[in-house]
């Protein structure tokens, strides 16, 4: 069991978002839909909950109301192998969203992302102060992330 749980506060749409977030992450699922009762602060039977995994990664989501919105203060940091994972998430989280950059996207329900090669952090820890500051740079000029772009300006002369 997972001791901490991140917990995404929804304006009717938990569910919508919680399977799209399945669809787009290997080893996801949801695992437990909870509706609300007679009574309750929303129509009977409507769904107030959704638990759900993304690589194996415990998530809950409420349907809670207008009150609460996402802010970029918050973001998912998705730590990719290669190229393709980073341009497949890219468009996939994009979709109906906001490209933000370099290596931030905002989906369609406001929620940010980090899509991160994990090539980056090798490459801005060089002990060579010039070339990890040329990889900030070329960083800093990008939306999403290019791997051989990154390493380009790592092994300029």
């Amino acid at each position: 069991m997972q001791k901490i749980t991140p917990f995404l506060w929804f304006d009717g749409k938990a569910e919508e978002a919680a399977n799209f977030y399945i669809s787009i992450f290997e080893n996801s699922e949801v695992t437990n839909i909870m509706h609300y009762g007679k009574g309750g602060p929303a129509p009977e039977g409507s769904v107030m909950s959704v638990a759900f995994q993304l690589e194996r990664q415990e998530f809950y989501a409420l349907n809670g109301g207008p009150q609460y919105t996402f802010t970029p203060a918050i973001s998912f940091f998705v730590k990719c192998e290669t190229q393709e994972e980073v341009d497949e998430l890219w468009e996939k989280l994009s979709e109906g969203g906001e490209e933000q950059g370099p290596g931030w996207v905002k989906d369609k329900y406001n929620l940010s992302w980090q899509i991160v090669p994990t090539v980056l952090e090798e490459l801005m820890n060089d002990p060579d102060p010039e070339k990890s500051q040329r990889v900030m740079q070329a960083m800093m000029q990008m939306n999403k992330l290019d791997i051989k772009k990154l390493k380009q300006a790592h092994d300029e002369q």
